[in-house]
């Protein structure tokens, strides 16, 4: 079983690049970030069409997650994070796939600071958090994907000095997901390559994507359960570089049956 998940920058602009993927690496789940569509906008009549069914959370102009499955229909079990009546933004989504539990994120960039959205940021972390301690209790299989917008460590990020001033690389940002890993928490892609050196993320401006300017903010966290049917891990580099891509590209895992 694949789990992958993918900050896809735009649904409609990507979505020529998005089912070429889905159709070339099949993975069972996918897990979308910043889909940037209206709930009624969402394509899913494209991704009908290849086999894959879903579930979206948008928004319009900005935001949205969603979950799509290969062959079967994602169980919405929790639309938007608890924690904060007042919170419209569209960044959670988690349902049941195949007796798997999965939470896709898009998680507050948290720039400029400090202010207003660094302090939303912090908070919505701490949110996030007492979720992911909800669906440790339940003692299931799960997996807690998406864009974390967090450069976990230096080895994360091609130049720590370029980004020192950045909300996704401050000491609170990454206190905040170390205390995610201290819960006990699998970070399956920094498991496997513990010596760093693994992008998912190039911006468009300065050449970076030509010149390997990168970093690591798309993760895949899994509890105890799951981490323990981890057969192997992978980013879909060569994506990032076709035409019209996003900036971020797929990253995944590979699950065994239970």
């Amino acid at each position: 079983m694949r789990i992958a998940t993918y900050n896809i920058n735009g649904v409609k602009a990507r979505l020529p690049r998005l089912l070429e993927w889905l159709d070339e690496t099949r993975p069972k789940v996918a897990c979308l970030q910043e889909i940037k569509s209206q709930d009624e906008g969402f394509p899913i009549a494209e991704f009908e069409k290849i086999g894959y069914q879903g579930i979206w959370h948008g928004q319009k102009s900005f935001n949205g997650v969603a979950i799509l499955a290969d062959g079967t229909a994602p169980v919405e079990t929790q639309r938007g994070l608890p924690g904060d009546p007042e919170d419209e933004q569209s960044r959670y989504l988690e349902a049941e796939v195949d007796g798997v539990r999965i939470a896709c994120i898009y998680l507050p960039n948290g720039n400029p600071l400090p202010g207003p959205k660094f302090d939303y940021k912090l908070a919505w972390m701490e949110r996030l958090r007492a979720r992911m301690k909800h669906l440790w209790d339940l003692e299931i299989p799960c997996a807690v994907v998406g864009d974390y917008n967090v450069i976990p460590e230096d080895k994360d990020v091609w130049s720590p000095k370029a980004m020192a001033s950045d909300a996704l690389m401050q000491p609170e940002s990454r206190d905040a997901y170390n205390r995610l890993l201290g819960d006990g928490w699998t970070d399956a892609i920094g498991t496997r390559n513990p010596r760093g050196g693994v992008w998912t993320y190039w911006d468009y401006q300065a050449g970076a994507w030509q010149r390997d300017h990168g970093f690591r903010i798309d993760h895949l966290l899994l509890t105890p359960e799951l981490a323990d049917r981890l057969t192997a891990v992978g980013v879909d580099k060569e994506y990032r570089g076709r035409e019209k891509a996003s900036d971020h590209t797929p990253v995944w895992v590979e699950i065994t049956a239970a």
